[in-house]
């Protein structure tokens, strides 16, 4: 007999400085149903992930929102809890690279790779610099020209595009992200993971062709990069695994100043997750639990990452270099995914095109039809996938309600009402039937393995519509009206239930909580795989039907998407609403200033709510499909840029509007549009008698006003 599965299991650790969005939703997912499938084949499995908490970004978040990077990040994380007990993900330990534990073990690997394995190196480097915020500044807070592939706003160190990695210095036409300036080089004195030397070449050729560590496309896209062409170009080079002060992270042992680049110490962050869970453990069994090191030790042991395409050169090179050179396992498999596109769209915050798994939720959205949805998508290799709504409907609507729910629903009330609630003996085409379904135990636990839900979810649906072409063949409901059928129909609803309780087997890695009510509802102990090959057999008792899932409402998911134009109508409102809306409202008056009468008087209190910016257009381009908009990029002296729709495309052509600063209302609520979400509101002048006085005028400020002041 084969022993049990030893697992660690980890998804990219997110970065702590807001929401999850859809995406992080499907890596989960993704994670979660395969951890699940495993240990109903009995493997022994640590599922854990954490937040990445350190890093330039979060300083400028916690110092934007008056709270200490500490203070910020816990406040991230207290969030985390609603977004995963949602969709049924079931990690067994949530932590922070800002832990105690990621600190320690950190600067081990270091010290380990510093001195033991001597590929650490300090130099002088030239680093970029913001005269206007007068920092130093991250990679990730310069953008600028990829140098490999020449997409316009990529990042400092990799690009999202072509996946290259890079040197900041390398950007073509490179700017900063806070102020828009183009930074300055400084010299400092940097620390180096020397990847480019011939050992780590050597390792990592032989660790990335190795069978199982890596899927093939992901390997043919690292071999781009860990092999040189024919002029000798390109190869592996030295990493920068340094930041100075003042930065949030782990500060570099026997460097004062000196601080880890926050990829070096958040991928530790998978084993400061699991050494903080091990640790508890032991506590609470009074020390008698698995050590920490003991667990790592164990040759058996499986380590195990989940992570998307846009993170395989930090998982695929310096990662397994960094644990083999300081002693330590190296990954026993990555499995890469695709983004995921929303109606062909990839996901952007500033375009609208992701879905909030909040407001999924809050909508009244089924979580379990999400996860169904998006297994059913999924294969093994790194591709990207697509939620179209329409498919979403048709597909959850036609699998989980038409075929599988369909076959509890004809036959679960026959038992309850005309048999006490106990099954009866099957007859031999019954049987026939079970043993199809049952014959596909392995074959489903292979694709399963091999993480092609789509195949394994197909293969299902393909049983669940051989039992119904059974129902269909014997019609229970015609059955029940012969008096010399009963003991027919007996038989006929007992192969129902035995097929429903061995389809809802193969997806309970999928549907955790569906399979929990069918579990109920049957009166059986926790389904695991092994049961594939029982029956629960005649005599066995079930509980009333009850109806386990509905249908999606259309209506529903339309509120995850709204839409139109800043100018579109909104809703009727009832009379006395729009009577108090039309009094507040200035009225139009061709003799009053502009076209209308002047609003009615506020207080210096109502006035002070509305937070008017000084921002900057760094960027304006027309919007597809909208004669009215343009799409503005604003710098209002944020850490991040914003993105605004604005009206104003009949008076304005988009070059006429970069470089220049405006007004934004900062504090309006985003909004979702047709094209995606608006972040605010820039200021414009036009007259009331739009054709009579035709002209919209942006508003723009006097010489020496700069992005993020105050307007009072």
């Amino acid at each position: 007999m084969t022993a049990p599965r030893k697992l660690f299991v980890t998804t990219a650790l997110p970065y702590a400085n807001g929401k999850f969005h859809i995406g992080h939703m499907m890596e989960y997912i993704q994670a979660d149903i395969w951890v699940r499938f495993q240990r109903m084949n009995g493997a022994e499995v640590n599922f854990v992930c954490a937040d990445d908490a350190h890093g330039a970004a979060i300083t400028i978040a916690a110092d934007k929102a008056g709270v200490t990077p500490q203070q910020f990040v816990a406040g991230i994380a207290a969030g985390r809890k609603q977004y995963l007990d949602g969709f049924h993900i079931a990690f067994d330990n949530w932590h922070s690279t800002d832990a105690p534990e990621n600190h320690e073990l950190a600067q081990a690997i270091y010290r380990d790779l510093r001195d033991a394995a001597g590929l650490i190196e300090t130099r002088s480097v030239e680093q970029f610099y913001d005269p206007e915020k007068k920092m130093f500044l991250a990679d990730r807070f310069i953008k600028g020209e990829c140098p490999n592939c020449h997409a316009k706003d990529q990042y400092g160190d990799n690009c999202e595009v072509c996946g290259a990695v890079y040197s900041p210095t390398e950007l073509i036409e490179p700017y900063s992200a806070l102020s828009g300036a183009k930074p300055e080089l400084r010299s400092s004195e940097h620390f180096f993971f020397k990847l480019s030397d011939p050992r780590c070449e050597a390792y990592l050729k032989e660790w990335t062709a190795a069978a199982g560590h890596v899927q093939p496309e992901v390997q043919n896209k690292i071999r781009e990069w860990l092999y040189k062409d024919d002029e000798g170009k390109g190869g592996l080079g030295d990493w920068d695994i340094s930041r100075d002060a003042p930065y949030f992270g782990i500060e570099i042992p026997d460097a004062p100043g000196k601080y880890f680049y926050v990829w070096l110490d958040a991928p530790i962050g998978y084993l400061a997750s699991l050494k903080n869970l091990l640790d508890k453990r032991c506590v609470e069994l009074g020390g008698d639990g698995i050590s920490y090191t003991e667990y790592m030790a164990d040759p058996e042991l499986e380590q195990v990452h989940f992570i998307g395409k846009d993170i395989i050169t930090f998982h695929t090179l310096f990662w397994p270099a960094m644990l083999h050179f300081s002693g330590r396992k190296a990954p026993d498999h990555i499995f890469v995914h695709g983004h995921l596109t929303v109606s062909g769209e990839k996901m952007s915050k500033s375009r609208g095109t992701g879905i909030d798994p909040l407001r999924y939720l809050s909508v009244g959205l089924n979580p379990e039809h999400l996860r169904y949805y998006i297994a059913a998508k999924l294969s093994g290799r790194n591709e990207d996938i697509d939620f179209n709504p329409d498919d979403f409907v048709a597909r959850v609507n036609s699998d989980l309600v038409g075929k599988f729910i369909n076959i509890a629903s004809r036959s679960a009330g026959f038992i309850g009402k005309r048999f006490g609630g106990k099954l009866g003996a099957v007859t031999a085409d019954g049987e026939a039937l079970l043993a199809t379904l049952r014959a596909e135990a392995d074959n489903i636990r292979a694709l399963y393995d091999g993480r092609d839900y789509a195949r394994a979810l197909r293969d299902t649906m393909a049983l669940a519509d051989r039992v119904n072409e059974y129902v269909d063949a014997n019609k229970p409901w015609e059955l029940a009206k012969k008096p010399d059928m009963e003991a027919r129909l007996h038989d006929v609803c007992t192969v129902c239930i035995e097929a429903f309780r061995l389809l809802a087997l193969y997806l309970k890695p999928v549907l955790p909580a569906l399979a929990g009510s069918v579990e109920s509802f049957l009166k059986i102990e926790a389904l695991q795989w092994p049961d594939a090959m029982k029956a629960l057999g005649a005599g066995h008792a079930i509980n009333d039907y009850k109806h386990l899932m509905q249908r999606v409402d259309p209506a529903m998911l339309d509120k995850l998407f709204e839409s139109d134009e800043p100018a579109a109508a909104a809703p009727a409102a009832a009379p006395a609403k729009k009577a108090a809306k039309a009094a507040a409202a200035p009225a139009s008056d061709p003799n009053a200033p502009g076209g209308e009468a002047l609003a009615p008087t506020i207080s210096i209190d109502d006035f002070a709510k509305i937070d008017l910016r000084i921002a900057k257009i760094l960027a304006c381009e027309k919007v597809e499909g909208s004669t009215k908009l343009l799409r503005l990029t604003l710098d209002a002296g944020e850490p991040q840029t914003r993105n605004v729709f604005s009206g104003i495309a009949s008076a304005y052509e988009p070059e006429q509007l970069v470089g220049k600063l405006t007004v934004l209302v900062a504090n309006l609520a985003p909004r979702k549009m047709k094209f995606g979400i608006s972040e605010g509101m820039v200021l414009a002048a036009s007259h009331a008698d739009e054709k009579a006085h035709p002209g919209i005028h942006v508003l723009e400020p006097w010489p020496g006003a700069t992005p993020g002041m105050r307007v009072r």
